[in-house]
């Protein structure tokens, strides 16, 4: 029986596992003025093995750099993060900034600042507004409780327009135990990993080794598998805790109870990763991308991302257009081992293209399918029996109308003296 079967949506969030806190309370860190919800804290007072994939930008943001130096040290019990300062391109003050943010928390919790991961996500280039946070860090502390995970879900949106949080019960070796998350993300989205965050707590008692195994093997077959606009942000980050709470006994690498985990656990990233793309930044199609008949994964891969990132593709989806020629051009510039005459495109599918050429499929009835919201493309290349699946986007005109502005916010730094 596959292990979904088992599984329970419940609720809670990234509090929903057993032993773990959360908070989150308004610093107005992008805005005095604004009540919002942007500082938030996840809290285990058990120590946890503890996983996590980052952005392969070559520009990482401070908290990136952070938290990776502080995932080798020590057990991490708590992850802090904001929103509206992605204190990235900050040089040594944004180092500073991040390490002492959770300086300060972990003196309040009585842990180690190494055992705190830093998060951030919003503006690049801007200091942190540390004059505003600090103060806000008590009433962070004293708020801590088992019923706040969707706070913090709130707390680390951007250009968001609603909350992506998940927890789920599922059985593993005859126990229960719980995974819950808590994910951000709309616009800037071509993870890579190895502005997308996504917190996650579980209960399981596993190693290090293994839960690393775990998340980055669901990584890969989820956030890195998404795309909104083909921008790879300075600040991807991916991190979970396990406290070992459940009732049941340490998951073994290369167990039944590790693959049963492990599925769980991709179940979780995959409606996190699929609600990023539905939530994209103005964006109205939710399109999954599948390429098969690759020579090699590379290949398919290669094909998949091609087509997913290609702005000319992604206009003529807002556009309603079933504009098969824009994906095979796409197709052909992918850098992956092609033949013209081999190349099948279904859409929802309806035959668009076959060996190349113009199928017999009547435009009217493409044009019904790429209307729709929710829609497949697959790419057929005829050359091998790899393939690779991608979920993509639309692009529309308001997506740039609403990037536009981002600078604005330059104005309200000049009014704090950070710039």
């Amino acid at each position: 029986m596959p292990i979904t079967a088992s599984i329970k949506r419940i609720k809670g969030g990234v509090c929903a596992p057993r032993g773990f806190q959360a908070a989150a309370v308004s610093a107005g860190i992008k805005n005095p003025e604004d009540p919002r919800l942007d500082l938030a804290l996840i809290y285990s007072p058990h120590p946890c093995t503890a996983a996590g994939t980052f952005t392969t930008n070559r520009v990482k943001a401070a908290p990136v750099k952070v938290s990776q130096a502080y995932l080798k040290a020590d057990k991490v019990q708590a992850i802090v993060a904001n929103s509206g300062n992605a204190n990235a391109c900050t040089g040594i003050q944004g180092l500073g900034d991040a390490r002492n943010t959770a300086k300060l928390i972990a003196k309040r919790l009585g842990i180690r600042q190494r055992q705190i991961s830093v998060c951030s996500t919003g503006v690049i280039g801007l200091p942190m507004p540390m004059a505003r946070i600090e103060p806000k860090i008590p009433e962070l502390i004293n708020s801590l409780g088992e019923k706040n995970g969707t706070d913090v879900a709130q707390a680390i949106m951007t250009s968001d327009t609603c909350k992506k949080e998940i927890a789920i019960s599922v059985e593993i070796g005859g126990h229960r135990v719980r995974i819950g998350a808590c994910a951000k993300g709309a616009g800037m989205i071509c993870p890579s990993m190895a502005t997308m965050l996504c917190l996650i707590t579980t209960d399981a008692k596993i190693s290090t080794s293994c839960l690393q195994r775990a998340t980055h093997d669901a990584v890969d077959a989820s956030f890195n598998r998404i795309t909104i606009d083909g921008d790879m942000s300075t600040n991807d980050t991916v991190l979970i805790l396990a406290n070992s709470q459940s009732d049941m006994p340490s998951i073994k690498r290369n167990s039944k109870e590790y693959r049963q985990f492990s599925e769980a656990l991709q179940y979780v990233m995959l409606k996190m990763a699929k609600s990023l793309v539905r939530d994209g930044e103005r964006v109205t199609k939710f399109v999954t991308v599948e390429v098969k008949g690759a020579r090699t994964y590379l290949d398919a891969r290669k094909v998949a991302e091609a087509v997913a990132n290609s702005a000319l593709v992604k206009s003529s989806w807002n556009g309603n257009d079933p504009n098969w020629g824009r994906i095979i051009h796409a197709v052909g510039y992918s850098r992956a081992m092609v033949r013209e005459e081999l190349i099948d495109i279904y859409i929802g599918g309806k035959p668009a293209c076959s060996g190349g050429l113009q199928s017999k499929t009547p435009m009217d009835t493409l044009r019904n399918i790429v209307a729709k919201d929710t829609f497949t493309i697959t790419i057929d290349l005829n050359l091998g029996k790899a393939q690779h699946e991608i979920y993509t986007s639309d692009m529309s005109p308001e997506y740039i109308d609403f990037n536009r502005s981002e600078y604005a916010y330059w104005k309200q730094a000049r009014k704090d003296g950070l710039v």
